[in-house]
């Protein structure tokens, strides 16, 4: 079993003491390093150099966005979750616009936390559909700024990655894009890999951006 690591950023120390006791507790977690602020946070992401980091969004002398941002721009094979008080609308965009792969409520349930600790550290993304729906609302509007910029260009897409990018832009799941494309789950996450690293993005609201902004989110269906 491979073990993931994980660093945990919280300016209060009973909650990183809590969250660590909990996580150590599971065979295939290890917390490796812990941070009390945004900006302690990039040095110890530097010296562990964790799959996962569990980042606290609002902390004093600096923003978990700010943090995942730098994190994500220098290390990006590291996920980050961020971890709220409470669902904030601005809170969870500015996150993934700074390349978070989801958030979760400090009300959350260990097994919960565990489970997408889990799935992050495999590449997938922990976002409501109607965050991305939030967001895809923004770039429409022409107020989504940085949301979307890659080098990549749409030549470099397949045609069945075109396709999976259009049902990404529409909020579809994985799930609902195998059952669309009858394709394995798994598939479909390789597919989404692959999209994510040709354009250069960090997750699914960005690409999903990506392809607002060049039209591609209506791409013809496969024949079945």
């Amino acid at each position: 079993m491979e073990t993931i690591k994980v660093v945990i950023v919280d300016d209060h120390e009973v909650v990183r003491l809590g969250l660590k006791s909990l996580l150590n507790r599971v065979a295939d977690l290890q917390v490796v390093g812990e941070a009390g602020s945004a900006a302690e946070a990039e040095r110890v992401v530097e010296q562990t150099r964790p799959d996962v980091v569990v980042m606290d969004i609002r902390m004093p002398g600096g923003s978990g966005i700010e943090a995942c941002r730098a994190i994500r721009s220098r290390w990006p094979e590291t996920r980050v979750i961020m971890l709220t008080s409470y669902s904030d609308d601005e809170a969870v965009i500015g996150s993934v616009m700074a390349g978070a792969s989801g958030y979760v409520l400090k009300q959350i349930g260990t097994q919960e936390l565990v489970d997408a600790i889990r799935r992050v550290s495999r590449g997938e993304s922990l976002l409501d559909p109607g965050v991305t729906g939030k967001i895809l609302e923004r770039v429409r509007g022409g107020t989504g700024s940085g949301l979307g910029d890659a080098r990549g260009t749409p030549e470099s897409l397949t045609e069945q990655e075109e396709r999976i990018l259009a049902l990404i832009a529409e909020g579809k799941t994985n799930r609902e894009i195998a059952a669309e494309l009858f394709l394995s789950e798994k598939t479909v996450r390789n597919y989404v890999s692959n999209i994510l690293a040709k354009l250069q993005l960090h997750n699914r609201a960005e690409a999903a951006a990506w392809a607002v902004r060049r039209g591609l989110d209506r791409a013809p269906r496969s024949e079945q």
